[in-house]
């Protein structure tokens, strides 16, 4: 056993006997759950493992002098939030929203990726290095957890910003970025997106020729390939052409959440041929959608009001947008509820662009959608680990991981910010996995694929010598 699995509490065995002995139909009494034993037990084990969460989205407005982690944020995400949660692995992202495939547009995607790359920089070497180290790989995530410091990692959601250079993903590679998705909603310049079963394919959904380079230099360098957001055919495509394991870095199970970026058995049954990992979606909406019904009511209403779904506003966005530190105070903790319920719309940016008469008039008319097709009641912390139970019995306990998707529209009941981390463990246990199962799960399954990534590119840089 080496020293990185047995840190993580793996033993490494694969097959039935390891991988299926939580219990599969058995589910607690109230009197079971609030077992004070049963929590000791909960508590020690998520003590004991390293809990990564692969999707924390990032504002570089956050990432100043003034205003940052170190402080107790409205975010989601923050250091005091991830020590009261017991975390220790953010993948902190560089995340740019689809824009005109054009010089201009891809210039400016550039710009805002290279903001948030210099922000977590920014943050691990000046800001607070006695608290947060940067990794670069699985082998600096354990030296780091052996220093007692939180880790950032990053990971790059839409390839978009490397325009049509395929240099530049050397260069995100080189600036730290250690997984790339190639599209986000809408088409990139390298990929269909799932948002291509309603808008539309332009590359017969699958990848461009650009993008099928660009998975080539990745398995080259030792970046994982992220299938959240591209299309189906995109998806099915990179996992053939892969020479590494890849990622769906949030994703969740189509079969219980019908929307497009959830990931069908089809694609469950070639990830686990591939030898990668789905890392299940904190999105309450992916978790437990609205009817289709009302999803189509609220995305006509939204782009009618030019209001973007999920409530998300800014993303990719801040830098230069003056505005107070977001500290959390007793009328402001809300640990993330709210956020990622469904896309109604509310606390979104361009909502509140809207002149008075404007929005009164959208609130009307969301107010006789919900009327008329009432919100699903939100996702719980027990219908996000339905969806892992899912998953574990599709394609086995080592192909399964946990993405939260905070300050990007994730959280459920129970689960609304990093300092809530526990509670999945919790449910974890109460479903009978084992310690070596939900050390899986929080973090060994994506350390395994991220190494086994880095074995590839070094065996692909031998064969180019």
């Amino acid at each position: 056993m080496n020293e990185m699995m047995r840190t993580i509490t793996i033993a490494g065995r694969t097959g039935l006997a390891a991988g299926l002995l939580f219990v599969a139909t058995a589910r607690p009494t109230r009197a079971q759950s609030d077992d004070p034993a049963l929590i000791a037990k909960a508590r020690a084990i998520h003590n004991r493992i390293i809990k990564l969460d692969t999707h924390n989205d990032i504002d570089p407005a956050n990432f100043t002098a003034a205003c940052n982690y170190t402080m107790r944020l409205t975010t989601q995400v923050n250091l005091p939030k991830m020590i009261e949660g017991g975390m220790d692995v953010s993948f902190m992202v560089v995340y740019v929203g689809q824009g005109p495939l054009t010089p201009e547009g891809f210039a400016n995607a550039y710009r805002l990726a290279i903001a948030k790359f210099d922000a977590i920089h920014r943050l691990t070497e000046q800001i607070a290095p006695d608290q947060i180290g940067l990794a670069l790989s699985p082998a600096d995530v354990m030296a780091l957890h052996k220093k007692h410091l939180r880790i950032a990692v990053i990971g790059v959601e839409n390839g978009y910003p490397i325009g049509n250079d395929l240099q530049r993903v050397k260069e995100f590679y080189d600036r730290g970025g250690r997984y790339m998705s190639l599209a986000h909603n809408g088409a990139s310049q390298l990929a269909d997106s799932n948002t291509g079963e309603a808008e539309g394919y332009r590359y017969n959904n699958g990848l461009s020729p650009l993008g099928r380079q660009v998975i080539a230099e990745m398995n080259r360098l030792g970046m994982m390939v992220d299938l959240s957001h591209p299309s189906k055919g995109a998806n099915l495509e990179a996992m053939r052409l892969s020479k590494a394991p890849v990622i769906a870095s949030h994703s969740s199970v189509r079969a219980l959440a019908d929307v497009s970026r959830n990931m069908d058995d089809e694609q469950l049954l070639a990830l686990k041929k591939n030898g990668g990992v789905i890392q299940i979606n904190g999105v309450a909406s992916f978790i437990k959608p609205d009817s289709r019904e009302r999803t189509e009511a609220l995305a006509k209403l939204r782009e009618e009001f030019g209001i973007a779904e999920g409530g998300r506003g800014g993303r990719g966005r801040g830098a230069s947008v003056a505005r107070m530190c977001p500290v959390e105070t007793a009328g402001t903790a809300q640990n993330g509820r709210g956020r990622g319920t469904g896309g109604r719309g509310r606390g979104n940016a361009a909502l509140e662009a809207l002149s008075p008469e404007r929005r009164a008039e959208y609130e009307k008319r969301l107010a006789e959608i919900d009327a008329k097709s009432p919100p699903a009641p939100r996702a719980t912390v027990k219908d996000f680990v339905d969806h892992i139970d899912y998953a574990v019995k599709l394609i086995g306990i080592d192909h399964v991981g946990i993405a939260s998707d905070f300050d990007g529209g994730g959280g459920v009941d129970g689960w609304n910010s990093a300092a809530e981390a526990f509670n999945v463990t919790l449910e974890l246990v109460r479903r009978g996995y084992t310690e070596e199962q939900i050390g899986k799960i929080w973090s060994g399954n994506l350390l395994r694929v991220w190494g086994e990534v880095e074995k590839v590119a070094q065996r692909l840089q031998r064969e180019q010598q």
